[in-house]
């Protein structure tokens, strides 16, 4: 379907009169086409897309060839390692080598309307979390799907592109947890270095220009986006520049794109530098092991399969693990390094001792606030497969395929719940979907989140065709925290992942849910929706039948029903000062008790942050760039 849509972009160009009644009969079509077709696997709708398609690739394997030696060894292309690869390489004498397990992306990633298709194919992991008892109640298999990118770029290329960094309080926290040199002072020089800030409404001072990362408004926008920023302000939050001065608030989504598509990690720093003689990048490459001298405890290189064939490079400066939240603490733990015990009952040799994956922090969110109005005022799905949307995206940048996953603007909010001291930090967040897992008719949308049959048939199919949008609160701050283990010493085994999440012992993650919804039943009292006659849809949650509707116990159940991952995954590799007995790496990315290896990706995020975790892991990277030329340029090493 999506190659049957590029190909009517260059048709509907050319064609005229009744003829576009002919290319809009193509599109319908293509869809009932794909639409018999998502049965399939994930490996079967990855074949469907591409196997039939020429892309181009890094290194053929009839002839590939690699060096023995580098002076950085970079394990990962998302978020960390692009911008690793992107701004070590401009040191002309220095040796960067780059891996990747995923493929080169086609080009229709670009299209952020196509987003959740590649969520089925495999540039995602596909993992799951482990069974949780009375949890993920109302997903498929009651297990809870974690996407993790695996791919040049990698979660850059399946996420929602919504940018956020935090708030100020997040990193003078961080910093003050015994990491000097991580204060938001520290840190914004980092975040406006990496973006081209073309958002209209901002705050002076806190954004630049011209940087790699494109950052700007989404073009498409529906009457449903507007009535949602204009009931938060008559509640009594201002609209607000979230990435600016106050985080507190309202405001039309800031989002990776740049002139409407998706500003990845590929494009935005791995195509703009790929040329480079000093960098190779190697796709399809599976890291099995940090080479590490078990006397020294000196990393020195990186152990490797490409195409069933096992190679060894050695790194002559450092290695660097970017391979993110979900994968670093995997390689390390097969490296030897990690908790002494778990790494002894399978079997593997000890390098270092160290919590690796002992603490995993997530941000969920709750799927079943829908509501229904009595106008048109909401993304259709007939508007995304309407030809005329495919000239706009090709020929403005503008329309409906350039909607960010239906997320079309974002509220920052305080419960009463919080016990946060300072009056403008937010515990929750509103996120404005301007559609609803019955907008494609449970096709895609649902599946994504691995809704099971029972519950979209009894929440959302009864409002299949009715006009409808959803608020999905997220929470920000969990006290409840899970943790990772190897499934056994086998490289290509898939680890353990274990959410617990609303396990902390006063229930205080579920309290300050509840509270969020309350406030969103306050909110649809407003006059901005009650002009379209908002209602929250009513449709018990299979399971919670035994619960008065609308009792706190009630969506107690219905989260623990229909709460799913927003992938924000972090701490798995934590930062923290030598006196910090969680700590993996230290304020400067240093892995304790190690020598000339570094992390640089969202697992070494200390607490959960007021943000998404794309933009802090794009700043990582720049702020490891920097500490990285320091030391080298400087010769200051010291590990």
């Amino acid at each position: 379907m999506i190659f049957t849509y590029l190909y009517l972009i260059v048709l509907i160009n050319i064609v005229k009169g009744d003829d576009k009644n002919w290319a809009s009969q193509l599109v319908q079509d293509a869809i009932k086409d794909f639409n018999d077709k998502t049965s399939k696997s994930g490996d079967e709708l990855y074949k469907y897309y591409y196997t039939s398609q020429s892309r181009p690739i890094y290194d053929a394997l009839d002839n590939f060839e690699i060096d023995d030696n580098y002076d950085f060894i970079i394990i990962g292309s998302g978020s960390g390692g692009s911008v690793l690869a992107n701004r070590l390489s401009e040191i002309p004498e220095w040796k960067i080598l780059l891996l990747e397990i995923g493929p080169e992306p086609t080009g229709l990633t670009d299209v952020p309307g196509f987003g959740t298709y590649f969520l089925f194919t495999d540039y995602n992991w596909g993992y799951l979390m482990e069974k949780q008892p009375n949890m993920s109640l109302g997903l498929a298999d009651q297990r809870m799907h974690w996407p993790h990118g695996r791919v040049l770029g990698g979660t850059t290329l399946i996420n929602y592109m919504i940018h956020i960094r935090g708030n100020h309080q997040d990193y003078d926290r961080w910093a003050a947890a015994g990491n000097p040199g991580w204060s938001y002072n520290d840190v914004l020089p980092y975040f406006k270095k990496s973006e081209d800030y073309q958002v209209t409404y901002q705050d002076e001072n806190y954004h630049s220009f011209g940087g790699n990362l494109g950052v700007q408004d989404v073009p498409f926008r529906t009457e449903a986006a507007g009535a949602f920023t204009r009931a938060l302000q008559e509640y009594g939050y201002d609209y607000v520049d979230y990435n600016g001065e106050r985080q507190m608030g309202v405001s039309y989504v800031h989002a990776t794109l740049r002139r409407g598509s998706r500003s990845s990690a590929w494009r935005s720093f791995i195509e703009t530098c790929r040329k480079r003689p000093n960098l190779r990048i190697i796709t399809g490459a599976k890291v099995t092991k940090i080479l590490i001298n078990p006397y020294t405890k000196t990393a020195y290189g990186v152990k490797f399969v490409k195409a069933k064939k096992t190679y060894k490079v050695n790194a002559k400066k450092e290695v660097l693990l970017s391979a993110g939240a979900l994968s670093s603490p995997q390689i390390l733990m097969l490296s030897g390094i990690g908790p002494r015990g778990h790494l002894h009952e399978l079997g593997i040799p000890l390098i270092q001792d160290l919590p690796v994956g002992e603490r995993l922090y997530d941000h969920l969110t709750y799927l079943g606030l829908v509501i229904t109005v009595n106008e048109s005022i909401v993304i259709q799905s007939s508007q995304m497969s309407d030809p005329k949307a495919f000239v706009e995206y090709n020929l403005k940048g503008t329309g409906p395929l350039t909607s960010i996953g239906g997320v079309e603007a974002l509220a920052f909010i305080r419960t009463p719940e919080s016990r946060d001291p300072d009056p403008t930090f937010s515990d929750m967040e509103l996120i404005f979907i301007g559609a609803g897992l019955h907008s494609d008719r449970g096709t895609f949308f649902r599946r994504s989140f691995r809704v099971s049959d029972e519950s979209y048939n009894a929440i959302w199919r009864p409002i299949e065709g009715k006009y409808a949008f959803s608020i999905w609160p997220m929470l920000f701050h969990p006290l409840s925290s899970g943790f990772i283990r190897l499934r056994s010493k086998n490289p290509w085994h898939y680890p353990l992942f274990y959410g617990n999440y609303f396990t902390d012992p006063e229930n205080s993650d579920i309290k300050t849910f509840i509270a969020s919804i309350r406030e969103v039943q306050k909110l649809l009292y407003m006059p901005a929706f009650q002009r379209y006659d908002a209602k929250l849809v009513e449709n018990i949650v299979p399971g919670c039948e035994g619960y008065h509707y609308d009792s706190d116990s009630y969506w107690e159940c219905a989260l623990r029903h229909l709460s799913v991952t927003l992938h924000h995954q972090i701490s798995t590799c934590r930062m923290g000062p030598p006196t910090d007995s969680g700590a993996v790496v230290d304020n400067q990315l240093r892995v304790y008790g190690v020598n000339k290896l570094r992390v640089v990706d969202t697992s070494i995020i200390p607490m959960p942050l007021t943000a998404h975790t794309n933009i802090p892991t794009y700043m990582i990277g720049e702020k490891a760039s920097d500490m990285i030329k320091k030391d080298w340029l400087n010769q200051n090493v010291s590990f």
